[in-house]
């Protein structure tokens, strides 16, 4: 991460809507955001397929439900935050993950730039290529403040995205069994 860059741009920004840099108030503010933004953006350093790979055997191939993994994310064409909740369920193909782990390929994949819709497949893909399960759905319930704050204002609306993989494309019963689940 560029610290300058963020610094510079951070400045550039707060002159150009008017402010003073040097108020008291401001003085501090590039670099809370380069910290926030370290964080925020940790996940082009992570990598999901370590929190996928090591696995325990398990004989049945029932499927495995994670559900209200609260994410947040910025979104790539404002930079604005949207966050929510992850349901994710799989068919396990004679391996399984500790549940924490799910929760962390989320983390790699929300602290990055994003679209909701990338994000969900984003996940769903990591579970079937990293774990090698049978089948993925991934169900992400998302709140997004570029809509909240601008545009057309509509607070507390929801954007709901739905990916399924394997098993789960071609069984519209499993598919009904993770909704139910997760209702």
């Amino acid at each position: 991460m560029d610290h300058k860059k963020i610094m510079l741009g951070v400045k550039l920004i707060l002159e150009g809507i008017g402010e003073d840099v040097f108020r008291e108030g401001l003085l501090e503010t590039p670099d809370r955001v380069i910290k926030m933004y370290e964080e925020v953006c940790s996940g082009y350093k992570m990598d999901a397929s370590r929190h996928l790979r090591k696995a325990f055997k398990v004989k049945d191939s029932e499927m495995v439900v994670e559900k209200d993994i609260d994410f947040h994310s910025l979104c790539e064409h404002h930079l604005m935050p949207f966050f929510g909740k992850v349901h994710i369920g799989y068919i396990p193909d004679g391996r399984v993950v500790e549940l924490s782990n799910l929760a962390r390929v989320v983390e790699v994949y929300a602290r990055r730039l994003q679209l909701q819709e990338r994000l969900t497949h984003q996940v769903a893909d990591a579970i079937v290529d990293y774990l090698g399960a049978k089948g993925a759905i991934v169900m992400i319930e998302g709140e997004h403040l570029c809509t909240a704050m601008s545009g057309v204002k509509k607070v507390g609306s929801k954007t709901v995205t739905l990916v399924r993989r394997g098993d789960f494309k071609s069984d519209q019963e499993l598919t009904n069994a993770f909704l139910q689940t997760v209702k």
